[in-house]
């Protein structure tokens, strides 16, 4: 299929002679920055501030261990049957979160069943709703305590220091001594 008249121009040939038409400054004019081959950097923007140096140097902080959690609020769990265990992969398999995801379970809403829970966090709000209902909240990836024996103190001393001899403190040993010149 051929193109309308006019839609295919041949490319202008510049600086092949003055019969040309675009010969000896090539249509690139008399001097000036236009004319000489360099042009302008990359970046150039007329001698505007550049945007690179306009915008701040660094990006700010990122937290590396920022933890994301998938968010389920409590009527949310209204779906699930009474006295269920709820663990995270009744969550994914429900569509709740993404597989792999931690989960935290929000107050927002009603709770009319009584569920026992088990997710990655939970706000104050949500663990004291599923409670009242008889329900249980089980923390997932808590680190577990360890029970430390608690130390017996140490039996006190039977001998003291009888009274009747004399303890010096620093200062007035010091002042005992006699001025050396």
């Amino acid at each position: 299929m051929k193109g309308p008249e006019g839609a295919r121009r041949e490319r202008k040939r510049v600086g092949r002679g003055t019969g040309s038409g675009h010969g000896k400054t090539a249509g690139r004019g008399q001097k000036g920055q236009l004319a000489r081959s360099e042009g302008f950097r990359v970046g150039f923007e007329g001698g505007q501030m550049p945007l690179a140096q306009r915008l701040p140097k660094l990006g700010g902080f990122k937290n590396p261990f920022k933890k994301i959690y998938a968010v389920i609020n409590l009527t949310k769990l209204n779906r699930f049957k009474e006295g269920a265990t709820l663990n995270p992969e009744q969550f994914y398999e429900a569509g709740l979160a993404a597989t792999g995801q931690e989960i935290k379970v929000l107050g927002a809403g009603h709770l009319g069943r009584k569920l026992s829970v088990e997710a990655h966090a939970f706000s104050d709000s949500a663990r004291a709703a599923i409670e009242a209902r008889g329900g249980s909240v089980t923390v997932l990836g808590e680190p577990k305590k360890l029970k430390v024996a608690k130390e017996k103190p140490a039996p006190k001393a039977e001998a003291e220091e009888p009274e009747d001899v004399e303890t010096t403190t620093a200062a007035e040993s010091t002042e005992e001594q006699p001025e050396q010149g």
